[in-house]
């Protein structure tokens, strides 16, 4: 088939999507923690003050050596370019869209709520220490889980000395609430 009849897809602008994104289910708020938002915020502020303006300049230096189609330096400072954008209109709309919340504040300290840190059990009575942060913060290697992860969602309102239940795809799970702390204001 003639190359005139395929639309091709030169330009991944309608996946604003980063691969490691995850999808905030309908209806609900981008929460966030002061740190979390700062660190996406500095994040957006280096894109396009440091990095977007240096490969600009790398691909413009190259584009003027002449030939394109074999010169690596352009070809990969385009792709490199096309990350970039792609990676700015993915923070600046979760950013637009962030509500952050300071769990300094909560009133209700007794009961597990979105930044608290959480110590829990489970049945084999092996502890686990995790702290309930918004989507875009979560790091589970580091015990930063987030506040749509099935453990967050059994965890959250339950109160210390409490037991919760967890559904797996392998089966149900007990947690027991042992302690909840809250970062003082």
């Amino acid at each position: 088939m003639n190359k005139a009849f395929v639309k091709e897809k030169e330009d991944d602008d309608e996946d604003d999507q980063s691969p490691e994104a995850v999808v905030l289910p309908a209806g609900t708020r981008n929460y966030m923690t002061r740190d979390g938002y700062n660190t996406l915020r500095d994040e957006l502020t280096h894109l396009m003050n440091e990095e977007r303006p240096d490969v600009v300049q790398i691909v413009s230096w190259a584009a003027s050596n002449g030939d394109r189609s074999e010169n690596g330096d352009y070809l990969y400072g385009k792709k490199r370019l096309r990350e970039i954008d792609r990676r700015i209109r993915f923070l600046t709309k979760r950013l637009e869209m962030a509500e952050v919340v300071d769990p300094g504040k909560q009133p209700d300290r007794d009961r597990v709520f979105f930044g608290a840190q959480v110590l829990y059990c489970d049945e084999l009575g092996e502890e686990f220490r995790i702290t309930i942060v918004g989507v875009d913060e979560a790091e589970p290697l580091q015990g930063k889980i987030s506040w749509i992860s099935p453990v967050a969602r059994a965890l959250l309102k339950a109160q210390e000395g409490e037991t919760v239940t967890l559904r797996t795809p392998s089966g149900v799970k007990q947690l027991e609430v042992l302690e909840i702390i809250y970062p003082d204001e």
